[in-house]
């Protein structure tokens, strides 16, 4: 019998699962400990134990960016291609005994990114760009410059959003934690899948995931070492892999540490999910997350006013 089945995402956002061939596709290179928790052949959707509670604090942090226009820019002679950007990082803290989540830091960021050799800020009558040399003007090396400076950002916001103090609290950073992971109780929340990890038999305990349960904790190696595992959200039945986000933590921490972790997120982040309604990205795009984007995306400003201020300094 033919199976149809349509991902909750908006397609204008791509997709939760990017690779056409996922899960039997190609499996990453990275470097995989599938025995972390349990031994690979007794793998199991997992159900937190009955006492654990979610933290009365989170933290959630995310980013956002915007090109505000492609330039070129040099001395005479030597011009070369770049980015101009506008970036923002915040911080928003979920406190779950009050129900209430307010933005306690929110910083923006603008930079011009070039190989060009070119030091002096770019300014305009709207806004001031610092400029980042790149290795070359190739668009996908300009991106990978912006986006570096984002998590930068990011890391420095998160830094200043919480009190590193207690232990009752919870970090929860959007994306790969990457090199974030020096702070205690952060997790890494990636909603997309573009690449397979796990071999068949292990994403087939995976597809069976109910809502609220998870994967076995394994350990993934790439440019970053982190501990990770799967958690399906709650949200309308869907593919295989619908609803569906990976977790990290840091692979510093104890084994013990690191599953008390992941039964602490399957028991916390369950609680964000979004609703089809709000989110077109739902259920993935948690809802504290969902309203820091738009904060950010305000702060960034108008950005055809900040073209036509970039397209004013360039005829100056």
């Amino acid at each position: 019998m033919t199976q149809l089945y349509i991902e909750n995402w908006d397609p204008a956002y791509g997709a939760g699962v990017e690779n056409a061939d996922f899960p039997t596709g190609t499996e990453s290179s990275a470097s995989l400990d599938t025995d972390v928790e349990i031994p690979a052949a007794s793998w199991r959707p997992l159900t937190p134990p009955g006492d654990v509670r979610a933290p009365d604090v989170v933290h959630l942090v995310d980013g956002v960016r915007r090109i505000d226009a492609r330039i070129w820019i040099g001395e005479e002679g030597d011009v070369q291609p770049g980015l101009a950007a506008s970036f923002a990082a915040g911080v928003v803290c979920c406190d779950l005994r009050r129900g209430s989540a307010t933005v306690t830091v929110a910083e923006v960021g603008r930079g011009v990114f070039t190989p060009s050799q070119v030091t002096a800020a770019v300014d305009t009558p709207a806004a001031r760009y610092a400029v980042y040399q790149t290795k070359s003007g190739e668009p996908a090396h300009l991106v990978a410059a912006l986006q570096r400076q984002l998590q930068a950002l990011e890391l420095a916001v998160s830094s200043r959003g919480r009190d590193e103090s207690t232990t009752e609290e919870l970090l929860v950073a959007d994306g790969p934690l990457r090199g974030r992971a020096g702070a205690s109780r952060m997790l890494g929340y990636i909603k997309s899948h573009e690449k397979t990890y796990l071999p068949p038999p292990l994403s087939a305990v995976v597809t069976q995931l109910r809502p609220g349960q998870r994967s076995p904790v394994f350990l993934l190696g790439t440019r970053w070492r982190q501990y990770t595992w799967y958690l399906r959200l709650p949200g309308p039945p869907g593919a295989p892999w619908g609803n569906m986000v990976r977790v990290e933590c840091s692979a510093e921490l104890p084994v013990g540490a690191a599953v008390e972790m992941a039964d602490i997120a399957t028991v916390t982040l369950p609680r964000f999910a979004s609703t089809a309604y709000k989110d077109p990205r739902a259920p993935q795009n948690l809802m504290p997350i969902a309203g820091l984007e738009r904060r950010l995306r305000g702060m960034l400003g108008d950005g055809r006013l900040l073209h036509r201020s970039l397209t004013l300094a360039a005829h100056r």
